[in-house]
């Protein structure tokens, strides 16, 4: 509490006790302490290949052409893609580009090849377990944003099954293949 001395006739200047004040400070402390929510740590999770044994050992890793697509990461923020695993040089895919953008980005063709696996399933030519399987190959000159952006783009467009490989030469040939044919 306040407390003004007076002696001897004379107004004498406030005395504060400030003891209460550390009580209240220490009150906060605890009350904003015991409040707060802590965050959680965020990881991303990884899906392990299940064992089917009925699976023939020359099977159990091959990813059909049809249900495959297959992004290239470059500079300038550049996604080349092409359908398929592109694993035949004498038969080079139709490689295309795209951006990271709204309109005609790389979500159009995430979403047109979930439709057009759908649509390979309704038809009988891939079987029902069969999903739109990603292959996400980052070029050296490539940028970390570009490659968790391309990983944002997998978790919108909730594509079940996609994996982050090493890019091949082969891979960067088609990328200055369409270079040389598209220049900008």
């Amino acid at each position: 509490m306040a407390e003004i001395e007076v002696k001897g006739g004379k107004k004498g200047s406030p005395r504060i006790d400030l003891t209460p004040m550390v009580d209240l400070g220490f009150l906060l402390i605890t009350f904003f302490m015991f409040t707060t929510t802590m965050s959680k740590p965020k990881a991303m999770e990884i899906q392990m290949p299940y064992k089917d044994d009925k699976l023939q050992e020359e099977d159990k890793n091959k990813i059909k052409n049809d249900e495959a697509l297959t992004l290239l990461l470059s500079k300038d923020h550049r996604v080349y893609y092409y359908n398929g695993i592109g694993d035949d040089p004498s038969n080079p895919p139709d490689v295309q580009v795209t951006y990271f953008r709204d309109k005609d980005g790389l979500r159009d063709v995430l979403i047109n090849k979930k439709k057009t696996v759908q649509n390979l399933i309704s038809q009988g030519v891939l079987r029902a377990t069969d999903k739109a399987i990603v292959l996400i190959k980052p070029d050296d000159n490539s940028t970390t944003e570009d490659l968790i952006n391309a990983l944002d783009e997998m978790t919108i467009n909730a594509i079940p099954v996609y994996a982050v490989v090493d890019i091949t030469p082969v891979d960067k040939d088609f990328i200055k293949a369409t270079e040389a044919a598209n220049p900008q």
